[in-house]
């Protein structure tokens, strides 16, 4: 498991972290979670892999929590399609959360654009199930895989993460920087908040501070990193209180 830090854009300060899988493997090296997690998702072991994510974000969300941090340090889980198929999913997030003592308010739960495509029921009683719990629903790389955007009302999502595609051009490409302050304007006016992905310079940072982006993560801020790095980053910010 690595982390990757999320920060207020206002304040500047971490706010959070998105929980992302690594595989450094013993003769093929670093191998990309783009070549491994396609091939967890078909055959099935994404389900077993997902469990043990949240468990293990749950586990950080709570020790990194200790002490009433505020505002408190939220922990994002990306949730794949796969595991909304299990029928007991509601039930390994509770039995997951009450073993860990992780309190729903540190989580978020990422999810794709194409999981929505279908307008299944399960799919979003499931969702609203999940959003009772107290648990935070965040829409990933937003803007890119769904065109219909009818389920920001019929949904409980509480957040929008624009993808990181938009972000890379908003200084060069005058249609990437429209998009990206339409997507900021709708937001607020269905009043969710927004994650920018993929920040590396200053002039992306500054753009979205001024069109009222709330907050971002990239590599302006951290590449994802180990346990013990993330917290380090901690450890300094907390001295600099």
């Amino acid at each position: 498991m690595h982390y990757q830090p999320q920060v207020d854009l206002a304040s500047g300060r971490l706010i959070g972290a998105e929980a992302l899988l690594r595989w450094d493997h013993p003769q093929h090296g670093q191998v990309p979670p783009d070549t491994f997690i396609p091939i967890a998702e078909e055959t099935g072991l994404i389900v077993g892999i997902g469990e043990w994510v949240l468990d293990m974000a749950c586990r950080r969300a709570v020790a990194w929590n200790r002490g009433d941090r505020y505002p408190p340090l939220k922990i994002a889980v990306n949730l794949s399609p796969r595991q909304f198929q299990m029928n007991d999913l509601l039930a390994s997030f509770r039995r997951i959360m009450l073993d860990t003592g992780c309190k729903s308010g540190w989580l978020a739960l990422e999810i794709t654009e194409g999981l929505l495509l279908d307008n299944n029921i399960a799919v979003r009683e499931t969702l609203e199930q999940l959003n009772a719990m107290g648990l935070a629903i965040a829409i990933d790389d937003f803007g890119t895989g769904y065109s219909a955007l009818s389920y920001l009302s019929r949904l409980p999502i509480e957040t929008l993460k624009i993808d990181r595609s938009f972000i890379h051009d908003i200084e060069h490409n005058r249609d990437s920087a429209e998009l990206v302050k339409a997507i900021i304007s709708m937001a607020h006016s269905l009043r969710l908040s927004l994650i920018a992905e993929g920040v590396e310079e200053n002039f992306q940072q500054e753009f979205l501070q001024r069109y009222g982006c709330q907050s971002a993560q990239g590599w302006l801020y951290g590449k994802p990193v180990s346990q013990e790095d993330f917290e380090n980053l901690l450890l300094f910010q907390d001295r600099g209180r």
